[in-house]
């Protein structure tokens, strides 16, 4: 694990979108999300058709979104790690609630096709990066003026309380406003489920 120093530098550099900072984040904490998948992951039918890397794309499409807008605060390894473990089990509960779903109630099925299942290997190729930046330009232009305005400070790294002083309000007030905005944006693009984070 980095120090503090290094920990927030590379932070910084997701938040700015580096790739190379977005890769090394993801070396270091995809086994760990994959792991809280796994173990969360108890019922046989539904390990046939979730994969822990399903989930852990989704989680880190989801992080690296809200990084890149400032919604994130995070000072050490161990927020940044319980942050991602919270996401993947909400994304996991979503994902398996939707599974479970009275039409489509996966305990009904009872033969499913290896190959159905397959799951493609991770690779941050160009069309995956671009990709992202689309993503992330989708995002944001569903952002009224003022959330647009309140997340491209938050990605320069502006504080919440410099941002209260110059926007007026408190802080948290304004760290709830965009929270509920991206929830909101990343909701109606089908990126996340209702309370994924």
């Amino acid at each position: 694990m980095p120090d503090g120093t290094q920990f927030r530098e590379l932070i910084r550099r997701v938040r700015d979108r580096d790739q190379d900072a977005a890769q090394e984040l993801v070396g270091r904490y995809e086994n760990a999300i994959r792991r809280v998948v796994r173990i969360h992951l108890r019922d046989a039918r539904m390990r046939r058709v979730l994969d822990s890397t399903d989930i852990c794309q989704s989680v880190m499409a989801s992080f690296f979104v809200r990084t890149a807008l400032g919604q994130y605060e995070l000072d050490t390894p161990e927020q940044l790690l319980n942050l991602l473990a919270t996401i993947a089990r909400n994304k996991l509960t979503n994902q398996v609630n939707h599974l479970r779903a009275q039409k489509r109630d996966i305990r009904r099925e009872t033969v499913i096709d290896e190959q159905a299942v397959a799951v493609p290997g991770y690779a941050s190729d160009p069309s995956e990066q671009a990709s992202a930046r689309e993503i992330l330009e989708k995002v944001r232009d569903r952002l009224d003026e003022q959330e647009r305005y309140l997340a491209e400070q938050r990605g320069l790294g502006r504080g919440w309380k410099e941002l209260a002083d110059e926007l007026g309000g408190t802080d948290v007030a304004l760290r709830k406003k965009l929270t509920r905005a991206l929830n909101r944006v990343m909701t109606e693009l089908g990126l996340d489920e209702e309370g994924d984070d």
